[in-house]
């Protein structure tokens, strides 16, 4: 799938179209993705700042996507944790920026070609529309090769 198909499903899809979660941009080759989210009033929390689950709704599954489409689909790649520490309200749009370079590909493989369970972790920040710190996101992935089948 292109990226930009990619990204148009992202985007309708209902999860992130009902909390204004916005996909503005995936690479060609899936190894930057760009979200933001603008504040409205049913993603506001009780005290009118942007909704934590919504927060880290923005950060959920971008480094898994991009993995799955980059290392293709003789490994295996799921979520394994997450953790989300809040710095300070967000007020407006914020805007998380995720990175997976083709190099970080590469080493995932790499690793993952011993046959064991590769757990890297990443950091995303989340920022408001001065580049202020709004949420730090660490995410943990789980990378495998998928096993040989034998012979039916």
């Amino acid at each position: 799938m292109n990226s930009r198909l990619f990204r148009l499903l992202l985007n309708l899809y209902p999860p992130y179209l009902f909390t204004g979660i916005r996909v503005d941009r995936v690479s060609a080759d899936y190894s930057e993705i760009n979200v933001s989210m603008t504040l409205r009033w049913y993603n506001r929390n009780a005290v009118g700042t942007q909704f934590g689950g919504s927060l880290y709704a923005m950060a959920d599954p971008f480094l898994m996507l991009m993995t799955m489409r980059q290392i293709g689909p003789d490994h295996i790649v799921w979520d394994k944790s997450a953790q989300i520490d809040f710095i300070a309200p967000g007020r407006g749009t914020v805007y998380a920026r995720f990175r997976m370079p083709p190099a970080e590909i590469e080493r995932l493989r790499r690793e993952a070609a011993r046959g064991q369970a590769v757990l890297p972790e990443y950091r995303v920040d989340i920022t408001d529309g001065d580049g202020k710190l709004v949420a730090r996101v660490l995410k943990t992935l789980y990378v495998r090769r998928k096993k040989e089948r034998a012979a039916a």
